[in-house]
């Protein structure tokens, strides 16, 4: 767009305001030109994609078949325009179901000329993605249809109390190169860690809040978190978060209503359910549902796929689904990226080209990473695996491991069997005592209670008292006769547990 050019619209409006939007911006030579009056947004989208317009104006309230969402935004930004949002009613949840689209800005009716005009070239002056301030809480800013009211000084007798902050929590990515044993095992058990209360040392001492821990499935490969922890997975909390995200009414209420609580202070958002269906989680969904998961618990923990390629039949392609894309778009968004590889030579050697894979591709560039070496045993590492290995990392990927996980399949399979995590099933396990680890590497929370009893790790299932809610549970096997399972198996994903 040069300079002196009118800003072009395209519109897609529907009802009594589309005459008025035509009137309005049909002045011959007027700052803005409405140069298109698309039937539907398919229509809409096409032109855009062939370069028409610099700003659309879309009615919000449409046939089902042809509603506004999330991807139809994603689509118009990719392209250049700015989006804004025509509202017919009056009402503050249409409005703030518009915003969650991610347009960038939201007209009423009815309006005047002018007021429409300066809205639409202030949404072009500030670019696609860039919401335009409505002057909300400050009367008289913007345009007498954005801005608020003045207000009058005192507040309303019955003005609801403020709500409490929303959480801006940590997302931890859990993530390994392909064949890494034990990345959904680390990350359901992290998880749990990361639940428990504190370690209370003395006797009155300060109590320590005790952080809301959500884990998700994001594996597009193998998704296995439910099967690891007994749930049932005929429904598939991700898709489901993704079309509610795609609609623009995720919320963190809403993700709490599909991510059951399985433990105290632990939430799980099931995953895909089967490796077909991860075309039903759109990338444009992802960032929708990272921000309602920090916003639902304090710390979030994503269960990653191995592969960060890209189809390269796609790659200029940049509407085309990408099956590894919920694993891209985590590790962009993640504060800490846990690293798991295995111990043998071929793991260490993948875990060498995987540091590299992800300090070139830069797609978690701004977070903390934290290496983890599973499965560690004197047969493949020689007599000290933990300082063997240390040394190879350190001489070929020019780092070491933070925590070392020894090899410990008994009690790993004792927990699996039990659909239970170690600190439940066998809490003096080896393994468990590296997770513990791993809590303290990551820094995020005070050390979980500490009943680790030293030792080797127990040899026979179910040693020790389960230190987490665990009544009227069993194992994966129970699940699979259709027996019931107590409240892990009745809490499916759109069910709110409170």
């Amino acid at each position: 767009m040069r300079p002196g050019d009118p800003c072009e619209v395209l519109g897609a409006v529907l009802g009594p305001s589309e005459t008025a939007v035509a009137e309005a911006l049909s002045a011959p030579r007027g700052p803005v030109r409405l140069v298109r009056r698309c039937g539907d947004l398919a229509e809409l989208l096409a032109v855009a994609e062939a370069g028409g317009g610099h700003v659309a104006l879309v009615s919000v309230d449409r046939p089902a078949q042809d509603r506004l969402d999330l991807e139809v935004v994603a689509r118009l930004h990719a392209d250049g325009l700015v989006v804004l949002a025509l509202l017919d009613g009056v009402g503050q949840d249409e409005e703030d179901a518009a915003r969650a689209l991610g347009v960038d800005g939201v007209v009423r009716a009815p309006f005047d000329p002018e007021g429409l005009s300066s809205v639409v070239l202030a949404a072009q002056a500030a670019g696609p993605g860039a919401a335009i301030d409505e002057g909300r809480g400050e009367p008289g800013a913007g345009n007498r249809f954005w801005a608020d009211p003045p207000s009058t000084g005192a507040p309303p007798s019955d003005a609801p109390a403020v709500p409490p902050p929303p959480r801006d929590g940590t997302l931890v990515a859990v993530w390994g190169p392909p064949g890494s044993p034990g990345r959904t095992t680390i990350a359901v058990n992290l998880a749990a860690e990361l639940a428990r209360p504190p370690a209370v040392r003395a006797r009155g001492a300060q109590q320590v809040a005790v952080p809301e821990v959500l884990l998700i499935d994001a594996d597009t490969h193998a998704p296995s978190v439910a099967q690891h922890l007994a749930l049932l997975d005929e429904s598939s909390g991700l898709v489901l978060a993704a079309r509610a995200a795609t609609q623009g009414r995720l919320t963190a209420h809403t993700l709490a209503s599909l991510a059951p609580v399985v433990l105290p202070r632990l939430r799980v958002l099931t995953g895909i359910g089967r490796a077909a269906r991860w075309g039903e989680v759109p990338a444009s969904t992802l960032p929708a549902v990272w921000q309602a998961a920090r916003q639902l618990a304090d710390v979030v923990v994503v269960d990653c796929a191995a592969s960060l390629e890209q189809d390269e039949a796609l790659v200029y392609d940049t509407r085309a689904p990408q099956r590894n894309a919920a694993t891209l778009a985590a590790l962009a968004a993640a504060d800490v990226v846990v690293v798991v590889a295995g111990c043998d030579p071929v793991a260490v050697q993948r875990l060498v080209v995987a540091l590299d894979d992800l300090r070139e591709t830069g797609v978690a560039e701004r977070a903390r990473r934290v290496v983890v070496l599973n499965r560690a045993r004197g047969t493949v590492a020689g007599g000290r695996p933990a300082t063997v290995l240390r040394d190879a990392l350190e001489r070929f990927a020019g780092t070491t491991p933070d925590v070392v996980v020894p090899e410990d399949g008994t009690s790993v399979d004792a927990a699996l069997l039990a659909g239970r995590v170690l600190a439940e099933e066998v809490p003096a396990s080896a393994a468990r005592r590296a997770v513990l680890e791993l809590v303290g590497a990551l820094g995020l929370t005070p050390a979980p209670v500490d009943d680790v009893a030293p030792g080797p790790s127990p040899g026979t299932p179910g040693q020790g008292e389960p230190q987490l809610g665990s009544a009227g549970r069993r194992g994966w096997l129970a699940r699979l006769r259709g027996a019931p399972t107590g409240e892990r198996a009745v809490a499916r994903a759109g069910a709110v547990v409170d």
